[in-house]
């Protein structure tokens, strides 16, 4: 049931990632021009992460009447899944799906943002997204769950992070590019963050990762992993374009009080290669890919679940960096256990683990 209210106004607020959750969401992947070969990797990379979670949450996968046979073969003996046959335009049920706001009652609610590819006609990644723009109501009304609607403004996941504590993390890269609502300023669009989301500081960071095609999630660059502690995508490297990103963020976080970590980016940076462009199929107006092109790949892309942290790694010629991404999350994050996943079939889509999951705080529907 849609509710005619803000969040704020109703006493509801975003909890932290790293709080308890109730359950995740994933969508199964299956767009050709983001999934080559008809998605086979993928579906076996996300039915691998869905099992994990899966382990200590329960999981909502989203399938369409083409995937839902594929999904149950692969995840059918799993008794803590869900599945819910809704059509989307992609998987990516960070930027897609409902984000949830409770409170402090326990009471759980979704939020629809209008969702526009990342860019609308400015700079977005395909042109046709109403599915996925309808996604958010359609998995609440499915679920159980009342909702939000935030009318025309335009916001992904993937581009906030709270605290859970009063305090989200945003680019100015992002939240203020063209594609998004350029009919409002960065006043009134923090006015519509603290009215949905309950917060009462906005952390603006002025850049994420490198070329990233979401105008710079700020999930691929800094996340928290403590009301006051957060991780912060780095490099040593001041030849390389995200030194000077990422150093404009330490100044900002720092100057805010933040304990910051840094978590360096891959060594050798990922780019796509002339196999992996094989398989594809993109449509009139989708953003493609090129041989050479760097993508964003971060280990901060990580997604916490009840026991675990799913961790992006990426192989080949960055396993030293693998193993230092590791070591170093498994020595802040001592109460989770860092489960490394295999990431190369999911970044050439364009994004990682958690760009591909979105959390459901513990709490009631009702």
């Amino acid at each position: 049931m849609k509710i005619d209210s803000f969040p704020k106004n109703d006493g509801f607020f975003m909890p932290a990632e790293f709080e308890s959750h109730e359950a995740t969401i994933m969508i199964f992947p299956e767009r050709p021009g983001s999934w080559p070969y008809q998605a086979k990797k993928a579906a076996e990379v996300f039915s691998g992460i869905i099992r994990k979670i899966a382990e200590c949450e329960k999981v909502y996968v989203v399938v369409s009447d083409r995937t839902k046979e594929k999904a149950l073969k692969l995840l059918g003996d799993l008794d803590n899944v869900r599945f819910l046959e809704i059509p989307t335009d992609d998987a990516w049920a960070r930027d897609t799906a409902p984000t949830f706001v409770k409170n402090d009652k326990g009471l759980v609610r979704g939020i629809s943002w209008r969702f526009n590819a990342w860019g609308g006609e400015v700079d977005g990644l395909y042109r046709h997204f109403e599915k996925d723009d309808a996604l958010a109501v359609s998995f609440c009304d499915a679920a159980g769950f009342d909702h939000y609607d935030a009318g025309n403004f335009v916001l992904e996941g993937g581009s906030i992070h709270s605290n859970g504590a009063g305090t989200l993390l945003v680019t100015e890269s992002c939240l203020l590019s063209k594609g998004r609502n350029p009919g409002l300023s960065k006043a009134e669009i923090e006015e519509r963050l603290r009215l949905f989301l309950g917060a009462e500081h906005i952390i603006w960071l002025p850049r994420g990762i490198y070329n990233d095609e979401t105008n710079e999630h700020v999930d691929n660059v800094c996340a928290f992993i403590d009301t006051d502690e957060v991780v912060l995508a780095w490099t040593d490297d001041k030849d390389d374009p995200q030194y000077e990103m990422s150093l404009s963020d330490l100044k900002v976080l720092e100057a805010a009080g933040f304990r910051v970590h840094k978590l360096p980016i891959p060594d050798i940076p990922v780019r796509i290669k002339a196999s992996d462009l094989e398989g594809y199929e993109f449509e009139e107006g989708e953003d493609v890919r090129e041989i050479g092109e760097r993508l964003a790949a971060s280990y901060v892309n990580f997604y916490f679940c009840n026991d675990y942290i799913l961790l992006p790694q990426f192989g080949g010629e960055n396993e030293k960096s693998d193993r230092r991404a590791v070591e170093i999350m498994s020595k802040l994050c001592k109460g989770r256990s860092v489960v490394p996943v295999p990431a190369g079939d999911i970044i050439v889509g364009g994004g990682n683990i958690h760009c591909i999951t979105q959390q459901i705080p513990k709490g009631a529907k009702k």
